[in-house]
């Protein structure tokens, strides 16, 4: 965890042309775990030009996770739908004459579903600016309890991780 603490801040304070300012946009994934086929959501964020190619600010937003379908030879049972308010420290670092950048959240993200809890969040991303916007490819995870039930008339709490593979995009709004 100590590694991966370290690497974060290497990424979001050593490498990202500049666009300070107010950012809404959309994602859509393939989570990377078993328990929901497709992810969908809303980005907003707020960055400060700090240094040159460099933006600090914070992050916001809504992730959801469709519960995936387990079929039986009885039937069909559909997992419950999960979400993630991330709140979030957010970093960028744009490469100077390259319409590329990398960026990364990081923060804590809300349940929004009382059988999971919240956790670390990080999004580390890579982007591509363009004149309206930002198009970006990332890594989402959330770490956290999850409460599984009971069995025998005992909790099943476990810890586990959400990612997801997205794809979205930001619109400047200044």
């Amino acid at each position: 965890m100590k590694k991966f603490l370290l690497l974060a801040a290497v990424a979001v304070f050593g490498f990202s042309n500049a666009q300070e300012g107010f950012k809404l946009g959309a994602h859509i994934g393939a989570p990377t775990t078993g328990n929901s086929p497709f992810t969908l959501g809303l980005d907003a964020a707020y960055r400060w030009n700090i240094a040159k190619g460099f933006d600090l600010g914070v992050a916001t937003g809504y992730s959801h996770f469709i519960g995936k379908s387990y079929n039986y030879p009885g039937g069909s049972i559909k997992g419950d739908d999960f979400g993630f308010i991330p709140v979030a420290v957010s970093g960028k670092y744009s490469f100077s004459g390259a319409p590329i950048a990398v960026g990364l959240d990081l923060g804590y993200g809300i349940s929004t579903n009382s059988n999971v809890n919240g956790g670390l969040y990080a999004l580390p991303k890579f982007m591509y600016n363009m004149p309206t916007g930002e198009l970006y490819l990332g890594y989402q995870s959330i770490s956290g309890k999850y409460d599984r039930g009971y069995y025998d008339d005992r909790p099943v709490v476990g810890k586990e991780s959400v990612g997801a593979v997205i794809v979205g995009y930001n619109f400047y709004l200044k």
